[in-house]
């Protein structure tokens, strides 16, 4: 999951606990709120955590190694 999905979650899960204000008889409507921020705050959690592990940030715009600029080829028809 990432942290996209994870404030996702979050936020929808907020909505569900402390906006929607319908019953049903089958479904609690606030605990699946509650269940979906916990997930969505431990998706967020977790994404930082292995995000920093793995590449980090700045990944793609760190530098990997030396580019040595030798010039152009020589030429052949050149004595």
């Amino acid at each position: 999951m990432g942290l996209g999905v994870g404030i996702f979650l979050t936020a929808l899960g907020a909505i569900l606990a402390f906006a929607v204000h319908a019953t049903s008889s089958a479904v609690n409507v606030h605990t699946v709120g509650w269940i979906l921020m916990i997930v969505g705050i431990a998706g967020i959690v977790l994404s930082l955590i292995f995000w920093s592990t793995w590449a980090g940030p700045g990944y793609f715009t760190r530098r990997r190694g030396a580019y040595v600029d030798e010039g152009p080829p020589p030429d052949p028809y050149y004595r």
